[in-house]
C-alpha cells in the first residue's frame, strides 16, 4: 500500500502517533497541548475528536486493550497523565482519571499486557517511575520505583506477561505463569530491568545496561512464551542496541544493531517480535530483522 499523508489538524509539533488495536483510529499528541482522534480507512481520513485537558505539550499517548473498553492514556510536560474514556456516544470522550503524583514532566506512559488487568506505568523527569493498577472498588493502587534514573526517566516498556520459557515449561500447576517486569531508559545513559516481587519493584539486572548517551526509548519484544528475552534501546548518540537474555536469570548481552549517526527517537517491535522498526533524526524509518547467524539486517526503508 503506498503511503498517504494524514492531516492531523494540530497547531504545533506532533510528538507521538499511535494506532488503535483494530487499526481504525489514530491518536496523536502535540505541543499544542491537545490530543486528536482521527479515523482512517484506506486512503480516507476523518477528524473525530480533540481532547483538551493538559496544560503543556503532550509527549505520548497509548491505547488500552479493547477488552477494557475504549480507553486512551496520555502524559505531558505538565506532570500529569490522564485516562480518557469514550462516553456513551461514539467519539465523545471524557476525562475518567487524572493523576498528579509527579511534579516534573511525564515523558513516557505504557499500558501493561492485558493479562495483568488495567495497569499502566509512567516515567518522569523527576527520576521516578509510577505504576497504577485499577482495583475492583474503582480506586487505584500505586507503587513507585523511586529514583529509577536519578537524572530523569525517558522511557518505560512492559515485558510480555507470560514468563520466559512458559510455552516450553509451564508452571507447577500446569498453568501459564504471569510476571510483571518493566524496562526503563533514562538520561543517565542506562537501561534497567525491574521486577515486581512481593508487592515491591526491584532491579532485575546487575549491573545496569550501559549506553553511551541518553536513552531515548526502550522496547521489550514479544516472545510468545519462548525462553529468550529481548529489549531494544535507542540512544541520543545514534546507536540502537539489542539486549538479550537467553534464559530467565541469565546475564543480558548487548549487540549494536546499527549506528545511525543521528539521534534515534523511536523503536517498535512487530507483534511477533521478529522485526524492529527504527525512527531516526533524518526522518527515516527502517525495518530490521535478525538473521540466522544473529546479525541484524535491514529489510527495507519506509519512504516518508
Amino acid at each position: 500500500m503506498p503511503p498517504h499523508k494524514i492531516e492531523t489538524g494540530h497547531q504545533d509539533m506532533v510528538h507521538d502517533i499511535v494506532m488503535d488495536y483494530y487499526g481504525k483510529r489514530l491518536a496523536t499528541a502535540s505541543s499544542d497541548n491537545t490530543i486528536k482522534i482521527i479515523g482512517v480507512s484506506g486512503t480516507s481520513q476523518q477528524q473525530l475528536a480533540t481532547l483538551s485537558g493538559h496544560q503543556g505539550p503532550v509527549w505520548q499517548v497509548a491505547w488500552a486493550h479493547p477488552k477494557y473498553g475504549s480507553m486512551l492514556a496520555s502524559c505531558s510536560y505538565d506532570g500529569r497523565f490522564i485516562i480518557w474514556k469514550e462516553a456513551g456516544k461514539p467519539d465523545e470522550w471524557t476525562q475518567a482519571y487524572t493523576f498528579t503524583e509527579h511534579k516534573s514532566s511525564l515523558n513516557s506512559i505504557a499500558w501493561a499486557p492485558h493479562e495483568l488487568g488495567i495497569c499502566l506505568a509512567c516515567g518522569s523527569s523527576d527520576g521516578n517511575i509510577s505504576v497504577f493498577t485499577a482495583r475492583s472498588d474503582g480506586g487505584w493502587e500505586t507503587t513507585r520505583i523511586d529514583q529509577a534514573h536519578p537524572v530523569g526517566v525517558t522511557s518505560v516498556s512492559w515485558a510480555p506477561a507470560m514468563a520466559p520459557g512458559a510455552l516450553i515449561s509451564p508452571g507447577p500447576s500446569g498453568q501459564f505463569e504471569y510476571v510483571q517486569k518493566l524496562a526503563s531508559g533514562g538520561c543517565d545513559n542506562t537501561v534497567k530491568v525491574w521486577k515486581l516481587t512481593n508487592g515491591s519493584w526491584r532491579m532485575d539486572c546487575f549491573p545496569a545496561l550501559q549506553m553511551h548517551d541518553w536513552v531515548r526509548e526502550v522496547a521489550w519484544a514479544p516472545n510468545l512464551g519462548l525462553p529468550k528475552s529481548t529489549i531494544a534501546s535507542a540512544s541520543q548518540d545514534g546507536t540502537v542496541v539489542i539486549w538479550t537474555a537467553p534464559k530467565e536469570g541469565e546475564q543480558w548481552e548487548g549487540r549494536v544493531l546499527n549506528d545511525f549517526r543521528t539521534p534515534v527517537w523511536r523503536v517498535s517491535w512487530s507483534l511477533t517480535g521478529n522485526i524492529l522498526a527504527v525512527s531516526d533524526g533524518n526522518n527515516n524509518v527502517t525495518l530490521w530483522k535478525e538473521a540466522v547467524d544473529g546479525e541484524w539486517q535491514q529489510v527495507t526503508t519506509v519512504e516518508p
